[in-house]
């Protein structure tokens, strides 16, 4: 066999495995939400997304409360956790070699990561629920915010540092100060990774349950009081299956739905958006 045919036949062989592995890590996403969707469609009507719920046995009632609930908190916790998780990300990679403190932030960011969320949940609900005597929401956004930091630190880290060394050279080159090269050429040629991670972070957050049992809680009624309990999706969802009620398991099915769509919908957006501006230039 000729070295040529030989190295053809080896780039096919990992071609196709390589195709395989995308298809195997595909399925499974694939399956879930054709199995979310054939169970949660019934449920979803015009009363699901503009009531709060019924009594058990009552027609009608919705999840307009889960739904504005998880609004508010993630968005709360997106608004502190995106720029403090950016800015950290881009410190530690600009660092330079050796630095201690850096050494010592990317540690307890890695730590963080790994951390179990509800342990997050135990924390938050110590050093603010208890102080403040009764849940909030507010303390359920910081849990979010908690959650959400280390993925936007670390996935920030890695993509400044892919920026090539002559884009910092040329701007250092022109006079430009280091703070000013780092803002305007290094966070900006990777900013659509960036927001891409913030949404990775958003979705993990949209979907957290057992931070927000410790600290939010949760409600029946539609509140928009940072200081008081608040219902979300994902516990709605926990509260709705654990019951012995066919109806709230419908319900529960169809807030799993359009908790999946709005994540979904979140990142086509987003991408969208991102890559607009490279078309018109």
């Amino acid at each position: 066999m000729s070295p040529y045919l030989r190295r053809r036949i080896q780039d096919r062989l990992f071609r196709g495995a390589c195709a395989l592995a995308a298809l195997a890590a595909a399925v499974p996403l694939v399956l879930v939400v054709l199995f979310v969707a054939k169970k949660g469609v019934a449920a979803l009507d015009l009363s699901f997304f503009t009531e709060t719920p019924v009594p058990v046995g009552e027609p009608g009632g919705g999840m307009l409360h889960a739904i504005l609930g998880t609004l508010i908190m993630v968005g709360l916790a997106a608004l502190g956790a995106v720029p403090i998780g950016i800015l950290t990300g881009v410190y530690l990679a600009e660092s330079r070699a050796g630095d201690r403190f850096a050494a010592l932030v990317r540690f307890a960011t890695d730590t963080l990561a790994g951390m179990p969320s509800i342990v997050i949940g135990l924390l938050v609900y110590a050093l603010v629920v208890v102080p403040m005597g009764h849940f909030s929401a507010m303390a359920g956004s910081i849990a979010l915010l908690v959650v959400m930091l280390p993925v936007i630190t670390r996935t920030t880290e890695e993509l400044v540092r892919l920026v090539p060394d002559t884009l910092r050279e040329a701007g250092l080159a022109l006079g430009l100060p280091r703070w000013r090269v780092t803002l305007r050429i290094v966070v900006r040629t990777a900013a659509s990774g960036l927001v891409t991670g913030a949404m990775l972070a958003v979705a993990r957050a949209s979907g957290e349950t057992a931070p927000l049992l410790f600290t939010a809680l949760g409600s029946d009624m539609l509140s928009t009081a940072l200081d008081q309990p608040m219902a979300s999706m994902p516990t709605q969802i926990y509260t709705y299956a654990v019951s012995p009620y066919e109806a709230w398991h419908a319900k529960a099915w169809g807030a799993a739905l359009v908790l999946v769509g709005l994540v979904l919908m979140l990142n086509l957006l987003v991408r969208a958006v991102v890559r607009r501006p490279d078309r018109g230039r």
